[in-house]
């Protein structure tokens, strides 16, 4: 055996302390963690992965697990998982022992009592908590031993780490489940014999002592979680949904061992009622647990879609690091059929990207020098060397999971309602099981038990805690795979209620690419000065019609010269010195703001383009007018369709332009019965949409520029393009990341469909405990009959929310 440990290479210092036959060979590793992983990697079938390791390189040991929690208040160890590092922090925690709505109301309840805690939300699907907190008040081991005190472990949020603390979850979920299984197959052997006249003879209690030796162990490992859970919430003062199912299993048995301990003649045991629950009820966990892996199946993918390592270029030698490795700056080489693990630039070579994932278009993009790529798309069949530009939660596609995490941890208005009902199933459910055996146990005091037993069982909110959670993170998993991010679940119920919608025109009804069409000038200037100087003072202007007109000047060959005193009037022009002269560009009434002359010569001529759909920025030099610049954009192709289809909807559509009414009207004509709003200053569109609100209307606002920002927050749903600037990005609740139009109105079908599916899983949810709760307080409803009800309830909830997926295959 080596004297150097098999997978990272480091010395041995106790021979034969950790050894492993690993490919029919006796290997020694230094500790237990590289003997885990060195299994796991050949348990995997990915034995390649030592020989892609350069040769006379060592792989780091695997870090040990944090000693204590205050390790995780280190600013180095957080900044892998806050968003800033400033005393206001934002985390996410991936929460053990969550497993209904009860645990949702007991987590939020208590962190808002603790100090510093600014807010905490719970996603019940994915078992997520969503912290902001005041770290210069409270530290993050604080929170964290809080959460321990009432059952909970946590740890920071990461996909590796969370795949991994999931995976063996839902082993010792099976093993419980499967204990209960083989118990239960046992007892009812026990059973068929005592229901077949064995309760009369000599064996009868021989048969009841066997009962509860494999029922105890059974109650007490498979049970286990519904104990403890029960235990911990009374210790703190709160009902949780486990108390109802601890008290009717441990009931059961008590009762049971009294029959049997003191062999009473009149009673019966009912050990086999106590384990076929409790296996059922575990069976139903587990197959909850699958279906909502399955239906957040979206975002399970999008973190596929990035890699875990990358091969860096390192003194012309390519290396294999991992990508946590990877900094801004390093240049990566990307071999044909890789994953380009970050955002950046082409420094070398050329080849076609599929970049589906992000812009759904299915075709592969063409790249060369000095074009960017994504993190997640997928390299053809050319290598290429990519410089870094971002990495790891700044890439595009780590924004979009980000967004997609905290739609699913927010919370729509109709869930916060839920959340506040929930609590109160407890104590009604307690209510009603005291109720119920009070009543039958005036007759039979075992009826009285198991009547009051499936009371117990039967009444659980699960699936009305999972009716609004599930459907939001379903929708917010479709919506991002078909170019709709959503950013607060909020947004989804608002969007549904939405009756009016605005569209800023430039940009964002329009394809945003105005082209300069015609230059028109005095007798006293040529097309090229002119056009010269106005490229010169929009140079450090970022409008749409700043770009054109430099791009042209560049296409002729025109130099922009430096300019001083430069000034800039949103949406009415810019001004600056250009070679010792004053030089205005903007619209004509601006212009005349200003005291130019000669501007009302123009009239005609302007009147002419506009019916053509073009619109005139001025130019003028030294007071007087020197010509116009005529630019024209046109309408994106789906534009028509998509305001038809809001049309079809009953929802009013307004176009916003500072654009000339006249050329408002021309470009947008096929749009057909719109209000149109022209020569609308930015500043005032966040005006149109407040009056559109204080005259009843419900709005959602689609915009594109840094001039959109106000309009957006304004609205009450912001929806921007992702071309756009970041500024509408940010400023946005709905991000279109296909840069697709129509995705506004598919949007807007699919909020009314999450929200219907919502209300439909809160009627299923209500209806199974009006219809069900009544029968088991007649003693209609056995408490095994009870436990294969209560998860069907959840399932159902489930896979209603799933039904949701097929919206875009419709």
């Amino acid at each position: 055996m080596s004297k150097s440990c098999y997978h990272c290479g480091l010395p041995v210092e106790q021979s034969g302390s950790f050894t492993e036959n690993v490919a029919g060979e006796e290997r020694e590793f230094c500790c237990f963690g590289c003997q885990t992983v060195c299994q796991t990697i050949h348990n995997a079938g990915l034995q390649s992965f030592y020989q892609k390791t350069p040769e006379g390189k060592t792989l780091a040991p695997p870090p040990e697990a944090p000693s204590e929690l205050k390790s995780y208040d280190l600013d180095e160890v957080q900044s892998d998982y806050v968003d800033t590092l400033d005393d206001v922090r934002t985390i996410h925690l991936l929460v053990e022992g969550i497993h209904c709505a009860a645990c949702v109301w007991l987590i939020e309840h208590s962190l808002a009592k603790q100090q510093g805690v600014i807010a905490a939300e719970v996603n019940l699907t994915s078992k997520r908590l969503r912290l902001k907190w005041d770290n210069s008040v409270t530290a993050l081991s604080v929170i964290l031993h809080a959460l321990g005190q009432i059952g909970y472990a946590a740890i920071p949020f990461d996909p590796e780490t969370a795949e991994g603390i999931l995976a063996r979850k839902h082993r010792s979920l099976l093993y419980r489940m499967a204990f209960a299984g083989f118990a239960m197959m046992n007892l009812m052997w026990i059973s068929i014999a005592l229901y077949s006249g064995a309760d009369q003879g000599e064996f009868r209690n021989w048969f009841h002592w066997i009962s509860l030796l494999i029922a105890t162990p059974t109650l007490l490992y498979a049970g286990y979680p519904f104990l403890r859970n029960a235990w911990l919430g009374l210790r703190r003062r709160y009902l949780t949904m486990d108390l109802p199912i601890a008290i009717g299993a441990t009931a059961t048995y008590c009762y049971s061992t009294y029959v049997t301990a003191t062999g009473s003649v009149s009673g019966e045991v009912y050990f086999d009622t106590v384990v076929n629950f409790l296996f059922v009820i575990l069976v139903g966990r587990y197959l909850e647990a699958i279906s909502k892996r399955e239906a957040l199946s979206a975002t399970r993918r999008l973190l596929e879609l990035q890699p875990k390592l990358a091969t860096v270029i390192n003194d012309g030698q390519p290396k294999v690091v991992p990508i946590r490795s990877v900094k801004i700056g390093d240049l990566l080489l990307v071999k044909p059929g890789e994953k380009i693990p970050v955002d950046g630039v082409l420094v070398d070579g050329q080849s076609a990207v599929d970049e589906s994932m992000l812009t759904g278009e299915s075709l592969p993009v063409v790249k060369k020098l000095e074009d960017t790529v994504v993190a997640g798309s997928i390299n053809g069949e050319g290598a290429f060397t990519v410089q870094a530009q971002q990495v790891l939660r700044n890439t595009a596609l780590a924004k979009i999971v980000s967004l997609m995490e905290d739609a699913q941890a927010s919370k729509a208005p109709i869930q916060c309602t839920a959340d506040r009902i929930v609590p109160w199933f407890v104590v009604v459910t307690l209510s009603l099981a005291v109720i119920t055996f009070i009543y039958w146990y005036q007759f039979d005091f075992e009826k009285a038990l198991l009547a009051a037993t499936s009371v117990l069982i039967i009444t659980c909110p699960c699936a009305f805690g999972l009716a609004t959670p599930m459907s939001v993170a379903v929708a917010t998993g479709v919506g991002a795979n078909n170019g709709i991010l959503i950013k607060q679940g909020a947004a989804l119920e608002l969007l549904s209620q939405v009756t009016h919608f605005v569209f800023d025109k430039t940009g964002t009804l329009t394809e945003g690419k105005l082209r300069v069409v015609t230059i028109e000038t005095t007798p006293e200037i040529s097309d090229d000065k002119l056009l010269s100087m106005a490229a010169s003072i929009e140079q450090r202007s970022e409008h749409g019609i700043a770009k054109a007109i430099t791009e042209v000047a560049s296409e002729r060959g025109l130099d922009t010269l430096p300019i001083t005193d430069f000034l800039s009037s949103p949406g009415q022009g810019v001004q600056a010195q250009f070679e010792k002269q004053h030089v205005i560009v903007g619209t004509q009434s601006w212009l005349s703001e200003q005291g130019i002359q000669g501007t009302e010569h123009w009239n005609q001529r302007v009147s002419e383009l506009e019916q053509q759909g073009i619109s005139c920025i001025f130019v003028a030099i030294e007071g007087v007018m020197s010509g116009l610049i005529g630019l024209a954009d046109q309408l994106r192709s789906d534009a028509q369709a998509m305001v038809a289809n809001l049309q079809q909807q009953d929802i009013a559509v307004t176009v916003l332009s500072g654009d000339r009414k006249s050329v408002v009207k021309t470009i947008t004509a096929s749009l057909g019965d719109v209000e149109r709003q022209a020569e609308v200053l930015p500043k005032d569109k966040a005006d149109v949409v407040r009056k559109l609100q204080q005259q009843g209307a419900i709005v959602a606002m689609v915009g594109d520029g840094v001039n959109d920002a106000p309009a957006l927050i304004q609205a009450d749903v912001g929806i921007a393009l992702a071309s756009g600037t970041d500024v509408s990005i940010e400023s946005a609740d709905i991000v279109l990341s296909h840069n697709e139009l129509h995705k506004a109105s598919e949007a807007k079908q699919l909020a009314s469909r999450t929200l219907r599916t919502i209300r439909q899983n809160i009627v299923l949810s209500i209806t199974y405990n009006i219809i069900m709760v009544p029968l088991a307080m007649m003693s209609l409803v056995s408490p095994l009959v009870a436990a294969l009800t209560m998860p069907i309830s959840s399932l159902l909830v489930i896979g209603n929310a799933a039904r949701i997926r097929r919206f875009f295959k419709e």
